[in-house]
């Protein structure tokens, strides 16, 4: 029997769950959410790559990206950046483009965008090639006598690490992007386009809604028709089903192969998800047979004797790996090997139906179980948009801040704006 998509999104365990939950709203305007990147490498003062350094308002990266390649007559591949920023915040980032005249750049007014500085180095900049990002949020909608709670939450944190759960995000709106991942691993193609195009839930209203009823109803040409602007895999998976009597096999194959390889990597960080959330009493721990990340350098090794190796990850210098399941993962052995094996049974699925599985190219690897948040403080405020309590802290790149604030929140945090196109 298939799990129905209005209860697909799983719930994992908090590290902070002694702590309740701090009822507050992020993003209730721009400058509530502000990211500094912290970029791998300074500019050198020489070179033929124009480095400028921008602060953005409201704009998701590549639109900006877009608007300054516009206002430069220029193509936005050329364009070097390091990382990719949220849109609904205040964010600080560094361009580079090749032989510009830095006039050009400085001379630039494009509105929700500024330059704040600008220099020269030999290379593009690439995705990457930054150590972190600086965050500073401000909570709204909260009770400034909770700030205690928070700083406590936040000590923890910073102790024992942050669980380094994939987001929300790579689950999609209907929570489900990881239960079509499993089925196109077990060639379930009926399961499939039953995710992609059917099968109406909780998150789905409207045209979506009404797209869906008319594909469960058979009515695939309808539904095609149906479907808002934006879902072409659906579309297409409706069509395709309508001109071959509904061969589930040749729709699922017609959906765009990265979204399909973004599907397969929603099942792999389900797992993941999974086994964090079944070790979370253990994070700060590694144990004798564990796959151990040193964080200075991104190696894994095995660890031999747990005893040995406990003052370094104390230190957090390593830190126990999850799975992402794969046919190239290298695996743990004794009870870190036995957690996954038991998540593993858990899901209905083993090692060898994950590394057998032929419809789509995939590897695997190891992931760290947890992150650190550095420079952490907590302060409580009024301003002209009223109280609020304010985080600060810095991540390494690849981290998420909404990691740090799902353990801060729990399930009550809400977000105020909406994403600019």
């Amino acid at each position: 029997m298939h799990e129905q998509a209005t209860n697909a999104r799983p719930e994992w365990a908090y590290l902070t769950a002694d702590l309740p939950g701090i009822p507050a709203a992020i993003k209730r305007r721009y400058e509530d959410f502000v990211v500094d990147e912290i970029p791998a490498y300074g500019p050198s003062g020489q070179g033929d790559h124009v480095y400028f350094r921008i602060e953005k308002a409201g704009l998701a990266t590549m639109r900006a990206v877009q608007d300054i390649a516009r206002a430069l007559n220029v193509k936005a591949h050329d364009i070097g950046l390091a990382g990719l920023k949220d849109a609904r915040a205040v964010t600080r980032q560094t361009l580079s483009l090749e032989h510009v005249d830095p006039q050009r750049i400085a001379g630039l007014a494009i509105p929700r965008i500024k330059i704040l500085s600008i220099d020269r180095h030999t290379n593009k900049l690439r995705i990457g090639h930054l150590r972190g990002n600086r965050f500073i949020i401000k909570l709204r909608d909260v009770e400034l006598g909770r700030a205690d709670t928070i700083r406590k939450a936040i000590e923890r944190l910073a102790r024992l690490g942050v669980p380094n759960y994939f987001g929300s995000q790579r689950f999609g709106l209907r929570g489900d992007t990881w239960q079509i991942g499993r089925a196109f691993l077990r060639s379930d193609f009926t399961e499939v386009v039953a995710l992609v195009a059917g099968r109406p839930g909780r998150a789905d209203a409207g045209p979506v809604l009404r797209a869906r009823e008319l594909f469960d109803a058979g009515q695939y040409d309808e539904a095609a028709e149906a479907w808002p602007w934006g879902f072409r895999d659906a579309v297409r998976v409706c069509r395709i089903m309508a001109r071959t009597s509904g061969n589930a096999k040749r729709a699922a194959l017609s959906i765009d192969r990265k979204m399909i390889q973004f599907y397969v990597s929603a099942y792999q960080s389900k797992l993941f998800n999974d086994v964090v959330s079944t070790r979370i009493d253990t994070i700060d721990t590694v144990l004798d047979g564990d796959l151990a990340w040193k964080h200075d350098n991104g190696a894994v090794f095995r660890v031999e004797d747990a005893a040995v190796e406990a003052p370094r990850a104390a230190r957090f210098e390593i830190s126990p790996t999850g799975p992402l399941f794969g046919p190239r993962m290298t695996r743990p052995t004794g009870v870190p090997a036995e957690v996954e094996d038991h998540v593993l049974r858990e899901a209905g699925t083993s090692v060898e139906e994950l590394a057998g599985a032929r419809m789509v190219k995939y590897s695997g690897g190891r992931r760290p179980m947890r992150f650190k948040p550095e420079d952490a403080g907590v302060d409580a405020g009024v301003d002209d948009a009223g109280p609020f309590i304010e985080l600060q802290f810095t991540l390494a790149s690849g981290c998420y801040a909404t990691s740090v604030l799902r353990e801060i929140c729990k399930a009550h945090l809400s977000e105020g704006l909406s994403e600019e196109a």
